[in-house]
């Protein structure tokens, strides 16, 4: 039977030095707050919302930029959605509709006033309307 060691991903691997008969390793630094914050959001799902390049020639072309607190209430709408097991969901902010991608944090389309009205939305499992 072979015995295979892997290390995890993501873990630095430091040389050991023999004091003594105890075998000790050296000292590894910690990684800063604020990075570990970062990676476990991301790790739990809770990150920035990104947008895709489709939704973001969309937004482009209508001459939308959101706001800080739009992009905020966009991303409590998508903590919202993960918190309730969403895959895809439908956003609704006033004027503006986004089709998300919870798993991947991701506006996959963004949709204005008009257009709205317009469309069928498809392959959606949720909806929040904020």
């Amino acid at each position: 039977m072979a015995n295979d060691f892997q290390v995890p991903r993501g873990l630095p691997i430091r040389p050991t030095t023999r004091v003594g008969s105890n075998l000790q390793t050296t000292q590894v630094q910690k990684p800063k707050t604020n990075e570990f914050q970062r990676i476990l959001e991301q790790k739990l799902g809770r990150g920035e919302v990104k947008f895709s390049a489709h939704a973001e020639k969309r937004l482009k072309s209508s001459g939308i930029t959101l706001s800080q607190e739009q992009l905020n209430a966009l991303e409590n709408a998508v903590n919202k959605a993960s918190n309730k097991g969403a895959r895809e969901s439908l956003i609704l902010m006033g004027d503006l509709a986004f089709v998300v991608s919870v798993k991947n944090r991701t506006v996959i389309t963004a949709i204005d006033g008009d257009r709205i009205r317009e469309n069928v939305f498809t392959n959606i499992d949720s909806a929040v309307i904020t």
